[in-house]
């Protein structure tokens, strides 16, 4: 009796030392909710504050940050980050038409207004015939700088084109304008060699201008900047995921606003 009573004295500690590990393994895994999200370039201030305040709440928010455009899609598709932040809604349509993917919004970020840019002149009513201009190469960026152009009055596209013209699709152009197209992450280089150059929001920023400031002319803000709200993204199965939803909502907060507004300089516009 003793033998066997010590025994199973012996099994009941083994069963409890190995819940007790059990517990203490499960309890560390729901404690280290670490999230990669990709960005791109290298000002991510408003970024870095949610994350601060996330690790307060014990998300471990690393921010991977891209140069190219493409990048950040490709790998939250493959599964090397969870989320990204860096697109509008047009730019993430094409890239899934593109690659088959089945990446989805799940929450807006802002309204980062495209602009024209220039060393050489002070207004596009001084741009002279024949004038070089750099533009983003992707089908989204690229379309957008077109239809920026069409705005500012210095060309004309095909309105059936819609949102994605390219350089095929200007039907007036009375000054010749002579159009570059450039990876997205070059094109404020290149403002050297061009008369104008028209620049993503936040590469503009990278390349230390200020939108607000800098630009020769800015793309308005109103009803048909909808397509254009920058989001942040994530695999269609993980549309619901409560760990992603607790990063949309700690962005989407009043302290977000005044870093944006401080780091952009009013360039930036909250859109949630």
């Amino acid at each position: 009796m003793k033998k066997r009573t010590l025994a199973g004295l012996i099994g009941l500690v083994a069963v409890s030392l190995l819940a007790v590990g059990c517990g203490k393994k499960t309890e560390e895994v729901k404690g280290s909710e670490n999230v990669k999200l990709g960005v791109i370039g290298e000002n991510n201030e408003v970024w870095e504050d949610v994350q601060s305040r996330l690790k307060a709440d014990g998300i471990e928010l690393e921010i991977v940050s891209f140069t190219d455009y493409n990048q950040p899609n490709a790998a939250l598709a493959d599964g090397e980050i969870q989320l990204n932040s860096f697109q509008h809604q047009i730019f993430l349509d094409n890239y899934n038409e593109e690659h088959g993917t089945d990446l989805v919004a799940i929450g807006n970020t802002v309204t980062a207004p495209l602009g024209i840019y220039s060393e050489k002149i002070k207004d596009i009513k001084e741009l002279k015939d024949g004038a070089k201009v750099s533009i983003p190469n992707d089908v989204t960026n690229g379309g957008r700088a077109l239809l920026l152009l069409q705005t500012a009055g210095l060309i004309k596209v095909d309105p059936a084109a819609k949102s994605t013209p390219t350089p095929k699709d200007i039907t007036e152009n009375k000054l010749n304008l002579e159009i570059s197209e450039l990876d997205a992450a070059q094109v404020a280089r290149s403002l050297k060699d061009v008369d104008i150059a028209i620049i993503n929001n936040g590469l503009a920023i990278d390349a230390g201008l200020v939108p607000q400031d800098d630009a020769i002319f800015l793309e308005p803000i109103d009803d048909t900047s909808k397509p254009y709200i920058n989001i942040i993204v994530a695999k269609k199965e993980d549309q619901d995921n409560e760990l992603y939803q607790k990063i949309v909502k700690a962005y989407q907060t009043e302290d977000t606003k005044k870093i944006i507004e401080e780091t952009s300089k009013g360039s930036s516009i909250p859109a949630w």
